[in-house]
C-alpha cells in the first residue's frame, strides 16, 4: 500500500510538473530593451529575469522597437541623441536584428533625418508601420523587402507614438507638442481626425475591444480616454502624478502607467476608471509592457539601469533586471 501510494504521489507530482512547465513554457519568450546610454538592445530571458547579451545599434540611437510575429526578427527605428522637440541630431533609419545570431542583419533608410521612433506591426496586413516625425508622417515599410511602401499623413508635428486597431483599419497617433491625437485610415493612407487633447500629450494605448485610446496628459495629472466611434475625449481620470508609457493587459481589465516623477507605476481599473493600485519602482519609469500570459508587466526605468518585474497577482515587484543605462522601449520575441 505504501509503495502504491509513493508512485500514485510521484506521478502527479510529475503531471503537475508537466503542466506548470507547458504553462510556463507557452508564454516563455524574450523581453526587449532599448537602451539608449550603451545604443543597444539588451536581450532578457522572460523565465530568468537575466540579460543574455546585448546588440548594438550602429547608430544614435534607438528609443523604441518591435519584434516580427514570428519573434525572429527585431527592428529598431534609430530617432537620434535628444528627446521630442528637443535639439539634436535627426535619425535617417532603422536597424533590423535578428535574434538568433544577434547581429544586425538589415537597413532601412528614410533617405533624409526624419527621427523614426515608434515602430508597429499591422496586425493584418503584415506591413510595418513607423512614426516619422519630422515628416509629419507614419511611414509604411514592408518588412520582407525592407522597402518603403508608402506613408500615411498625420497633419500634426511631433508624431511620437502609434496604436493600431486590431482590425488594421486604424491607427492614432500621439502628437507630443501640439497636444493632440491623429486618428489615421490605413486603408485610404490619409488623416480623418486631429483631437484637440492637451497642451501637451505623451504615449498612447488602446483597449482590447478598441472602443478608447488612451493618452496623458502633460500638463495636468490626468489621462484623456478617447471614443474612438466620436473621436473625442469622452473622459477625465485623474492619476496620483503625470501619466507616461502605458499598457493594457491582454484581459482588457487594466491599463497600467508609468508615473516617472513620482518613481511608481499606477494601475487602471478600467471597469471602475479608478486607480487601485500604486506600486513604487526605481527611479523614472518609461515605458511599460504586459507580457502575453498577463502574469506580469515590465516597467524600464530610465535613470536607474533598471526593468521593474511587476506580479500582477499581487501587485507587487517581483525582480529588478540590470539592462544599462538609459533603458526605455520595450518588445516581447515569442519562443520558438
Amino acid at each position: 500500500m505504501r509503495r502504491w501510494q509513493a508512485a500514485l504521489t510521484l506521478s502527479l507530482l510529475m503531471v503537475l510538473s508537466c503542466f506548470l512547465w507547458a504553462r510556463t513554457s507557452a508564454h516563455a519568450g524574450l523581453l526587449l530593451v532599448a537602451v539608449k546610454g550603451d545604443q543597444s538592445v539588451g536581450i532578457v530571458d522572460s523565465r530568468t529575469n537575466e540579460k543574455l547579451a546585448e546588440v548594438a545599434e550602429d547608430g544614435v540611437t534607438g528609443h523604441e522597437l518591435t519584434v516580427s510575429p514570428d519573434g525572429r526578427t527585431a527592428y529598431v527605428p534609430i530617432y537620434g541623441n535628444a528627446g521630442v522637440g528637443e535639439p539634436g541630431t535627426d535619425g535617417h533609419n532603422m536597424v533590423v536584428i535578428d535574434l538568433a545570431s544577434r547581429k544586425v542583419i538589415g537597413n532601412v533608410d528614410f533617405g533624409k533625418g526624419v527621427r523614426p521612433h515608434c515602430p508597429v506591426f499591422g496586425p493584418k496586413n503584415g506591413l510595418l508601420y513607423v512614426t516619422t516625425e519630422l515628416n509629419r508622417s507614419v511611414t509604411i515599410i514592408d518588412p520582407k523587402t525592407l522597402r518603403i511602401v508608402g506613408s500615411v499623413p498625420t497633419d500634426q508635428d511631433q508624431s511620437h507614438m502609434l496604436v493600431i486597431s486590431h482590425d488594421g483599419h486604424r491607427g492614432y497617433t500621439a502628437n507630443v507638442g501640439p497636444g493632440t491625437v491623429s486618428v489615421l485610415d490605413l486603408d485610404a493612407r490619409k488623416t480623418i481626425a486631429v483631437i484637440p487633447v492637451s497642451g501637451q500629450v505623451q504615449r498612447i494605448a488602446m483597449s482590447v475591444d478598441g472602443s478608447k485610446v488612451f493618452t496623458s496628459d502633460q500638463t495636468k495629472p490626468q489621462l484623456a480616454v478617447i471614443d474612438t466611434a466620436t473621436n473625442k475625449v469622452a473622459q477625465w481620470v485623474p492619476l496620483p502624478d503625470l501619466g507616461y508609457g502605458t499598457a493594457v493587459t491582454p484581459d482588457g481589465k487594466w491599463l497600467i502607467i508609468a508615473n516617472p516623477l513620482i518613481h511608481k507605476v499606477s494601475a487602471l481599473n478600467l471597469s471602475t476608471m479608478k486607480v487601485e493600485h500604486i506600486i513604487d519602482v526605481p527611479v523614472r519609469p518609461q515605458a511599460i509592457l504586459v507580457n502575453p500570459n498577463n502574469q506580469f508587466a515590465y516597467a524600464s526605468c530610465d535613470k536607474s539601469r533598471k526593468v521593474a518585474v511587476i506580479n500582477l497577482s499581487d501587485w507587487t515587484v517581483k525582480d529588478l533586471i540590470d539592462v544599462g543605462p538609459g533603458a526605455d522601449g520595450m518588445a516581447w520575441a515569442k519562443a520558438e
